[in-house]
């Protein structure tokens, strides 16, 4: 296996999952600082979107942790780090309606959503033993290892490819949602949504860019290793 191979399938798709990040950051800090002129905050605005849409059985809860927003199906909890469920900006908005885009997406039984929630379990297994199941494959010489290695990504990589129309639409319905209900105004407020939840899709492509990358790289390694 030639070093250029390895730079296009693992290099290429690591530098642009650390551009997707860096846009994330980058559109999150430049939005946070500009209010949106309703006022509301990303918990504020989120308990309106969950009101209008009559969904009354999700929590709107606060965490400590950076842009590690989400939408906990299982337990019925939107969850909002600190900056966003505190902060009026709009950045908040749209992060706080791109969550509730799923809350939404739940209730409607949206396909893409409940396939990915049937094979989380499997995903998060497969996470678990895939540094020792590559480790031990290369290390040890041991073909069996990677491919079971190669099962480990395959599975990874059909969860991030489900992913891309959960998070594409849970955007989309965002959108839609702030200026329907005038949260954020046409214009400068809209455009800065935009920003902010196209940069964070962005890593959801990365993601696949990289399960895909790696799964082909050990597909070549292990035909290599059998010749």
């Amino acid at each position: 296996m030639n070093f250029e191979l390895y730079l296009l399938l693992i290099g290429v798709p690591l530098a642009f999952a650390l551009w997707a990040q860096f846009r994330v950051s980058s559109a999150f800090k430049t939005w946070k600082e500009v209010p949106v002129a309703t006022g509301l905050t990303g918990a504020e605005t989120a308990a309106r979107i969950l009101a209008d849409a009559g969904i009354t059985d999700v929590r709107v809860e606060e965490i400590n942790d950076m842009l590690g927003d989400h939408y906990d199906p299982s337990g019925k909890r939107l969850c909002l780090s600190t900056d966003v469920y505190h902060g009026n900006s709009v950045a908040s908005a749209g992060i706080a309606a791109h969550e509730c885009g799923h809350a939404l997406q739940h209730r409607a039984n949206y396909g893409p959503l409940t396939l990915r929630m049937q094979i989380v379990p499997a995903t998060q297994f497969a996470s678990q033993i895939l540094p020792f199941v590559i480790m031990g494959g290369f290390f040890f010489n041991r073909t069996g290892l990677i491919t079971l290695g190669i099962g480990c990504y395959a599975i990874l990589m059909v969860f991030q490819l489900v992913t891309l129309p959960v998070e594409f639409d849970a955007s989309n319905r965002a959108k839609a949602i702030l200026q329907r209900m005038g949260i954020v105004q046409s214009g400068e407020e809209a455009g800065g949504v935009e920003d902010v939840l196209n940069a964070a899709a962005l890593t959801y492509v990365a993601a696949f860019v990289a399960a895909l990358g790696n799964l082909i790289y050990l597909i070549m390694a292990r035909n290599h290793e059998e010749r």
